[in-house]
């Protein structure tokens, strides 16, 4: 059963505009199965996993481009990226002989780090692209794809489908990978296994900076671990067995993989921002609790790693509504001062922040105590939005909201 991913306007919007369109995302979060489905009738499709399309590609771009013609679809292209050149050859032709040329060709793949590595400058001008993660709850339950932005009046208008406690770690236990979706009786832990050996095995082995897989594997384990906190390269490092260079380059290929995202902290110069320590969050709750070792949810729910669960599962979910609406998420912070005063998200706008705190609780204490703490700055502080187990939007005050996580 295929279920109707957010993206799919993004991607027949773009194509209207640009002549590449390049999706990038975690492996198996549905990428080529979207494409396919949405693709027109003329779009050809083609997989670089194929043996004799990828030595065509590498031996012959302009022949393979002729061979399959266009419009076209080629997956795994991060195994030949001497397609490059060759597809903004193609592009710059027909735009030159005044024939239209948006939505040529559509790209895919899991290896980011990879794919970019010529993109920027081969096809600058000529590329949108776009992010895929796992499924998010408000397509699960055929929401609208708007991006979330902690406006009140935004938040008012919403829709949501109630849930308990009970209901949102299990799906935080089950994540958003749509083979799991699609099959409830597949095997999670087992579905989980062949993921993590996959992604070492054909992105990770390929790449030069990675010596051990055993090695890598062990710092993927402690980095889910270390979900929703700061990232600190020589505690990694000397958890692991690694310089801290090697730490952060790992951390790099997580991110890039788009298997964790990177958060920074606020600051009210752009360069302190950039300096200071950020933290980290995976994508895919449920493959964060897989190697985590959480047998089921309930035990994630009441073991001592549930609120960074919670707070992962609440970045994510807005993480993926913006790469869903193909739009850049570049607001998003936390905060933490001298003081220890902490805010959990931080949306900062050129004259205006908004604080958002994420509470397991339904009724939480006092949790807009540190808000205050954003006065220093001088531009306006918007009323936070407390994110926590209420099932209706609640005020506490007129500087201060409950939101129901199950609306994110």
């Amino acid at each position: 059963m295929y279920i109707k991913r957010q993206i799919e306007e993004t991607v027949l919007r773009m194509s209207q505009s640009y002549p590449v369109i390049m999706v990038c995302g975690q492996r198996q979060v549905g990428k080529s199965t979207m494409l396919n489905h949405i693709k027109e009738p003329g779009r050809r499709y083609v997989s670089l996993d194929d043996r004799n399309a990828r030595r065509l590609a590498e031996t012959d771009p302009a022949l393979f481009l002729q061979t399959y013609g266009c419009p076209l679809l080629i997956d795994e292209f991060q195994k030949a990226p001497g397609l490059l050149e060759a597809i903004k050859d193609m592009v710059d032709k027909k735009g030159y002989a005044g024939e239209p040329n948006a939505g040529l060709f559509w790209l895919s793949g899991s290896q980011k780090f990879r794919m970019m590595k010529d993109v920027s400058e081969s096809l600058a001008g000529r590329v949108a692209i776009l992010e895929m993660s796992s499924f998010s709850q408000s397509e699960l339950e055929g929401r609208g794809g708007l991006p979330f932005f902690p406006e009140i009046a935004d938040l008012q208008a919403r829709p949501f489908t109630p849930k308990n406690t009970e209901e949102i770690y299990r799906r935080i236990f089950e994540g958003g990978m749509p083979k799991l979706i699609s099959d409830p009786a597949m095997d999670r832990d087992r579905y989980y296994r062949d993921y993590v050996n996959t992604y070492l095995e054909r992105d990770i082995r390929d790449l030069a900076q990675v010596g051990k897989i055993n090695q890598f594997y062990d710092f993927l384990v402690y980095v889910a671990s270390r979900t929703a906190q700061e990232i600190k390269y020589d505690d990694i490092a000397k958890a692991v067995g690694v310089s801290a260079p090697t730490a952060k380059s790992w951390i790099s290929i997580l991110e890039q993989s788009g298997v964790i995202y990177i958060l920074r902290p606020y600051a009210s110069r752009l360069t302190n921002r950039l300096v200071k320590t950020p933290k980290l969050y995976f994508m895919d709750t449920g493959l964060a609790a897989y190697l985590c070792r959480w047998p089921n949810a309930e035990t994630l729910q009441n073991g001592n790693m549930d609120g960074a669960f919670l707070e992962t599962y609440v970045v994510s979910e807005i993480v993926k509504s913006y790469w869903n609406a193909g739009k850049p998420l570049n607001d998003l912070y936390y905060y933490r001062d001298i003081d220890q005063k902490e805010i959990d998200l931080l949306f900062a706008q050129a004259d205006a922040l908004y604080p958002i705190e994420v509470k397991k609780a339904i009724a939480p204490t006092h949790p807009d105590k540190n808000f205050s703490a954003l006065n220093k700055f001088g531009l306006t502080v918007k009323p936070g939005v407390v994110c926590c187990m209420v099932n209706e939007m609640t005020p506490i005050n007129k500087n201060c909201y409950l939101f129901p996580v199950c609306g994110i």
